[in-house]
């Protein structure tokens, strides 16, 4: 245990140069005395390690000093080769250097276990497109790449639910979501990071022009807290329906977000194996045509208005069919 840890302490100080044992003892997760122990071992051992007082002191390397032992364990090998998406790097321009990353690091392993990194890429393959979904063609993609990695500014044409606009941008990060591509970025002299689809950018122009990232910015964070408001703000409506076992199993299926109320909450005209449950729907409208491919499997029972709406669209349906 002792080991890795001084490992890990000489790849954080490797990685990112100066940090403070405070800053250590909360990536490792061990106390403060506990680092400082550890910082002595490694100076004893030969590895030029020292510290400097003061508020912008901290522990670092000497400078231009590097070691080529990464203590990379056989499951951390196996994960770094799952955690690549092909696909993905294909799009953003990074295909080749991703394949020529993978071979250089298949060849630092040891002999066993480059065998167990080939079975790794030979029984696993990775999709991030869901069902019945094509993956997007995003123009620009490679472009808001380059501006993401090297924090250069860029000037967009966007085609937003109000119509086209222009907007110049400090994009931050790239999120890659059920086979679309996002980019997090904030408009020139704002604070308020939005997100943007990037197949809806119409026309794009980089600029010469860096711009200094938010030094508290998580992109990780940033996207869940996102992705929470998005949702509560698209669901604000709730179908209460009555489902049979089948139409149960589809919405499971379905991935949809299902409360099951309370085995006494039963409607008169339920069958004894029916549910009565609860599904968040955007509208009214955008719930009749969701629940109208239940068909005759669900009920719906509240509101009052998606039930009328149901029935309104129905009677369409039947009417459109019927033979003349």
């Amino acid at each position: 245990m002792q080991a890795s840890r001084l490992l890990s302490i000489l790849m954080l100080l490797q990685a990112r140069g100066r940090m403070t044992a405070p800053a250590l003892a909360a990536a490792l997760e061990v106390a403060e005395r506990t680092i400082l122990r550890d910082i002595d071992q490694l100076s004893a051992a030969g590895v030029p390690v020292w510290g400097d007082r003061g508020r912008n002191g901290g522990f670092q390397l000497r400078a231009g000093w590097s070691t080529e032992l990464t203590g990379m364990t056989e499951p951390e090998a196996n994960a770094l080769l799952l955690a690549g998406l092909p696909g993905a790097a294909t799009e953003l321009g990074l295909g080749a250097a991703a394949a020529s990353a993978r071979l250089k690091l298949i060849a630092s392993l040891p002999q066993e276990w480059r065998e167990q990194a080939d079975r790794v890429g030979a029984c696993l393959h990775i999709d991030s497109v869901d069902w019945y979904r094509s993956q997007e063609t995003s123009v620009y993609l490679r472009e808001l790449a380059d501006a993401v990695w090297n924090s250069m500014q860029i000037k967009i044409k966007y085609e937003s639910w109000n119509g086209v606009v222009s907007r110049e941008l400090e994009p931050l990060g790239l999120i890659l979501k059920g086979g679309t591509w996002y980019v997090a970025a904030r408009a020139v002299s704002e604070i308020k990071v939005r997100t943007y689809r990037v197949s809806n950018v119409l026309e794009l122009q980089a600029s010469r022009k860096n711009f200094k990232r938010p030094a508290k910015f998580a992109l990780a964070d940033y996207w869940q807290a996102s992705t929470r408001r998005f949702e509560a703000e698209l669901y604000r409506l709730q179908a209460k329906i009555c489902v049979s076992p089948r139409a149960m199993k589809w919405l499971l299926n379905a991935r949809t977000n299902v409360t099951v109320l309370m085995p006494e909450a039963k409607h008169k005209k339920d069958k004894a194996d029916w549910k009565m449950v609860l599904i968040p729907i955007e509208s009214i409208e955008h719930g009749a045509r969701q629940l109208l491919a239940f068909g005759g499997e669900i009920e719906v029972l509240e509101p009052l208005k998606l039930r009328e709406k149901i029935i309104e669209d129905a009677r369409a349906v039947i009417a459109r069919h019927l033979v003349v």
